[in-house]
């Protein structure tokens, strides 16, 4: 799989990684930090959290009945939530942008990297998507206090 790295740099934070589908920003804050500035920047945004995935206690506790021994996360969390104003407007665009719908942002600790905390969100096609893709990067961005 092909990967674009797009390298930029920031106080207390790594390069921004761009994927083929992911964008993602390391800090080291801690997990609990990031997850708090992600709650209150989605809030600043006038959303609601419509979800939030345990990933990484799901994959964690089923582990062993899965026949692993990799702990793959020490944490991680999938937040999703919607915006009415930005969804209707991509959606009178192209019907088919509900596909997008809700949005997600992800936050995780790897065992690779304990004192780091990356946050992230899956990039958008070329055209009306992309004001989504702006949106989920003002909300990344401000949990980690670089925006």
């Amino acid at each position: 799989m092909r990967s674009i790295f797009l390298a930029a740099t920031f106080a207390l934070l790594s390069a921004p990684l761009m994927a083929q589908d992911v964008i993602t920003y390391t800090t080291d804050e801690s997990f609990d930090d990031v997850i708090f500035g992600l709650e209150n920047a989605i809030l600043d945004e006038g959303l609601v959290v419509d979800g939030l995935s345990h990933v990484g206690t799901m994959l964690e506790r089923t582990r062993a009945d899965l026949g692993s021994d990799v702990t793959i996360f020490l944490n991680a969390d999938v937040y999703s939530f919607c915006s009415a104003v930005l969804s209707r407007q991509v959606m009178e665009v192209d019907p088919l942008n509900v596909r997008f719908c809700p949005y997600d942002i992800f936050v995780m600790q790897t065992p690779d990297a304990p004192d780091q905390t990356t946050i992230g969100y899956r990039a958008y096609p070329e055209g009306e998507m992309k004001i989504i893709e702006a949106l989920l990067d003002r909300i990344a961005k401000s949990a980690i206090g670089i925006e």
